[in-house]
C-alpha cells in the first residue's frame, strides 16, 4: 500500500468502534520526514476532543519542561511526527486512569508507520509503549539507559502524567541524570534538521 493510501485508512479507521463507548478518532500529527519520532500509549480524552496529540496537562509538562522546547516547535509536523501504540481515546479504567489500548491497533498501523517515518530518533513516552517495544524488560533499565529500534536512537521516558508522582519521587535520578541527556538529543536531533 503506498503511504498516502495507507494515511486515508488509518485516519478512517473504526476497527475498535465496537469496544467504545464513544466514536473512534484516530489522532496523530507529523511529517514522515520527521526527525523525532515520539510513540506514547493512547490519545487522552482531552486529546480526543481536540484532535491534537498531547493537548493536555501532561502534553505541557513534557514540552515546556522536560524537552524545552515551544509548543510551535513540537507541533511543527516538520520537527516530530507524533504517534501512539493506540490511536484512539480508549476509555477510562475503575481506577480514574485510561483503559490499556486494544493490540489490534498496534498491529494494525504501527508497524506501517515506523516504515514510513523517516526519523532519527525515537521517542518511547511512557510504561505501555514502551512494553510494546521492550517486553519483559526492566522499565527504570529502559528509560536509564540508551535503546535503539530499528538502529535508530531511542529514549524512554516515564510518562508526564500526573498520576505518576510515585514514580518520580522513587526515581529522582531520572530528572537529575537522564532527562538533561535526552534534552540534549532532542535539541540535537531539532538543530541538524534547520
Amino acid at each position: 500500500m503506498d503511504k498516502d493510501a495507507f494515511y486515508r485508512k488509518l485516519k478512517a479507521c473504526r476497527e475498535c468502534a465496537s469496544l467504545f463507548n464513544h466514536e473512534p478518532r484516530p489522532v496523530f500529527l507529523g511529517s514522515s520526514r520527521a526527525p523525532i519520532m515520539q510513540i506514547s500509549q493512547a490519545p487522552s480524552k482531552t486529546v480526543h476532543e481536540t484532535g491534537y496529540p498531547f493537548n493536555d496537562a501532561s502534553g505541557e509538562k513534557l514540552r515546556r519542561e522536560w524537552y524545552r522546547i515551544s509548543d510551535a516547535a513540537f507541533y511543527n509536523p516538520e520537527n516530530f511526527y507524533i504517534t501512539s501504540v493506540g490511536k484512539c481515546f480508549p476509555g477510562k479504567n475503575n481506577r480514574g486512569g485510561d483503559k490499556k489500548p486494544p493490540k489490534i491497533c498496534a498491529e494494525l498501523w504501527l508497524e506501517g508507520e515506523l516504515d514510513y517515518v523517516e526519523n532519527a530518533l525515537y521517542l518511547i513516552v511512557g510504561k505501555a509503549a514502551t512494553d510494546h517495544f521492550f517486553p519483559r524488560l526492566s522499565f527504570v533499565d529502559l528509560v536509564m539507559n540508551d535503546q535503539t529500534i530499528r538502529g535508530k536512537p531511542a529514549f524512554v521516558l516515564p510518562h508526564p502524567s500526573p498520576l505518576n508522582v510515585k514514580w518520580f519521587k522513587d526515581h529522582p535520578e531520572f530528572f537529575e541524570k537522564r532527562l538533561p541527556v535526552i534534552r540534549r538529543h532532542i535539541h540535537g536531533a531539532l538543530n541538524s534538521k534547520s
